[in-house]
């Protein structure tokens, strides 16, 4: 194990000499960022088909082409974000300015996960770097081809007294969460989530939680099953549906279900060919601890469409059950290319199922009337989603990405990743010109304080 604690103090020493405080250095160190990745792009995306069977077209739409939007992003709108912001001032606090300084946050730390490691590695990262801190990034160690290059990557262009990174399992995990980094960001499950949570109280470390859990998908009546159908099926199939905002069961309008499982049926053929096992562009679960979790969930289940699996390869064909009548697959996030079909007559069915599996990180809702969109935009508590799309929302770096509650805790992509890794200091600067109202002795002088603060 590398000496975590001799990296933190040595880029806490490098946040005070405030190199990292300037807009060139920020600017230098992205770019630097974005040459590193096109020089282990061909790495990169031989390491994703190792660990998640990616096709290149997959990894790179999802991960590394997103990177290089962060960074051209981030580039493009630094230099205003870093701006310190002048505020108005109250007339109470006359004569005055407010001025509030956009300062980073300080040693970071960026925990990634498995699924999506070069792009949930990197994107807190193009985040914490715009904003100007240092960090440590832990990638995952289940993602192990993918760790190996980023590190490798990493430790070739830039100083650990600046940006490091560290391999490893639990034990490395548990060492940087005894040390009192500035910021936490983690990217995973609920239950580790809690562990980091509960490790970062104990230092009052502020975190930031990217988490998952059961994203609703519904038809109505009023959308095209077909169309629905197509969108949905890649949305659950992107990455072998090892994707937090994956579509996780679908609630369809009964009157809809048949010919929803029709097209269902053609566009799982027409994406990955009569035996979707043997195709390159369907992806592989990542070891065999959960490949033997869902095909064990798979027995008695009611298939609608699907089913097969291979040992070998790890790979599992698009699969969608009848969850009518209550399904194990229903009790927790699925994280595969297994979709729950549950019908539906009433929008009440709709809100009574969506309560057992409360703050989905995401919610897709295909329907033509604006009437329903608006009302659960309203009324469901999710952290984003689409409306007639699965997944798209994830792209966009103008919008901040996050979950609520049992989903997630704070956000990111863009400004608000700026926001995540940036402390807003607020200064009121006076001049000498002095107000003798608000000194002692106070006697009287309370009627011209009604005034002014009134």
């Amino acid at each position: 194990m590398p000496d975590l604690t001799d990296i933190f103090s040595r880029q806490k020493a490098y946040l005070k000499t405030g190199y990292s405080l300037g807009f060139d250095f920020r600017v230098y160190e992205l770019k630097k960022l974005k040459n590193a990745v096109k020089a282990y792009e061909s790495r990169l995306l031989e390491a994703l088909e190792l660990d998640l069977g990616k096709s290149e077209f997959e990894a790179y739409e999802t991960e590394i082409g997103i990177v290089y939007s962060e960074i051209d992003y981030a580039l493009d709108h630094v230099h205003a974000w870093m701006k310190p912001q002048k505020k108005r001032t109250p007339i109470s606090l006359f004569p005055a300015k407010s001025i509030v300084y956009p300062m980073p946050r300080g040693v970071v730390l960026i925990m990634s996960p498995w699924n999506y490691p070069v792009l949930l590695t990197l994107s807190p990262l193009i985040a914490a770097m715009s904003a100007g801190n240092c960090a440590i990034v832990k990638p995952s160690r289940y993602s192990e081809n993918v760790s190996r290059v980023l590190c490798e990557m990493i430790g070739k262009f830039f100083k650990d007294k600046y940006i490091a990174c560290v391999e490893g399992g639990r034990d490395v995990n548990t060492a940087l969460l005894k040390i009192p980094f500035d910021h936490i960001f983690f990217t995973g499950s609920k239950k580790v989530g809690k562990v980091v949570m509960k490790a970062a109280a104990d230092l009052l470390t502020p975190v930031t939680l990217e988490l998952g859990g059961k994203s609703p998908c519904i038809v109505d009546g009023s959308f095209d099953a077909d169309l629905a159908a197509k969108r949905i099926i890649w949305g659950k199939c992107v990455n072998a549906g090892q994707t937090c905002v994956a579509p996780d069961y679908l609630i369809i309008h009964s009157s809809k279900k048949a010919e929803f499982l029709k097209s269902a049926e053609k566009y799982i053929s027409e994406f990955f060919g009569e035996n979707p096992l043997s195709s390159r562009d369907l992806g592989h679960i990542i070891n065999l601890k959960h490949f033997e979790r869902l095909t064990g969930l798979l027995e008695g289940e009611k298939i609608l469409i699907g089913g097969r699996y291979d040992r070998g390869s790890l790979k599992i064909e698009p699969t969608l059950i009848d969850a009518d009548e209550g399904s194990k697959f229903m009790d927790d996030e699925i994280f595969g290319p297994v979709l729950p079909v549950i019908t539906y007559e009433s929008p009440d069915q709709i809100y009574t199922l969506i309560e057992e599996h409360p703050n989905p990180l995401a919610l897709y809702l295909f329907t033509m009337r604006s009437s329903t969109e608006k009302e659960m935009i309203s009324f469901i508590n999710f952290g984003g989603g689409c409306i007639n799309d699965t997944v798209m929302h994830l792209a966009n770096e103008n919008i901040p990405f996050g979950g609520i509650r049992d989903s997630g805790i704070g956000s990111y992509h863009g400004k608000a990743g700026f926001d995540t890794f940036t402390h807003y200091r607020s200064v009121v600067k006076r001049g000498k010109t002095d107000v003798k109202v608000k000194y002692p002795p106070y006697g009287d002088k309370i009627s011209i304080l009604r005034k002014i603060m009134k």
